[in-house]
């Protein structure tokens, strides 16, 4: 039998707010725990489910995203089958971001050797971003 914690005791453990903790469950992301005298008992499998979440949410998964796994999951489906749903749409996102990203540092390093002394005759901002189509004169 797993021991049972109470909102707050939950929220320390996993570095969340109580308030997190009530968002998830009224979006159906975290179980509804039982009540005993009108206060949550959560059971203390809920820290896992946490622990999943917080990595989930650190690969980009959106909440219903995340919800969606859980509910797959829940339901008896294994694991892998809605996680490789998941990263395999989460995978061009990401490497649009990483593309954004590179051109966006490629324009930074660029204004490194900027000598202009008005923004008005810098060509930097003339062709905007991407970095690979500032050719102008920096």
């Amino acid at each position: 039998m797993t021991e049972a914690l109470t909102i707050g005791q939950v929220a320390k453990s996993a570095g969340v707010s109580a308030s997190a903790i009530r968002y998830y469950e009224r979006h159906q992301i975290l179980p509804e725990p039982a009540r005993v005298g009108g206060k949550r008992q959560h059971d203390s499998d809920v820290l896992h489910r946490l622990s999943v979440l917080d990595v989930a949410k650190q690969a980009g998964f959106s909440l219903e995203e995340i919800r969606l796994l859980f509910e797959a999951t829940d339901g008896g489906a294994p694991a892998h089958t809605q996680l490789k749903r998941l990263a395999q749409r989460k995978l061009p996102e990401l490497e649009a971001l990483i593309a954004r990203a590179t051109e966006v540092k490629g324009w930074l390093v660029v204004t490194g050797d900027c000598t202009c002394d008005t923004l008005d005759e810098c060509s930097l901002f003339d062709q905007g971003l991407p970095a690979s189509s500032a050719t102008g004169r920096p």
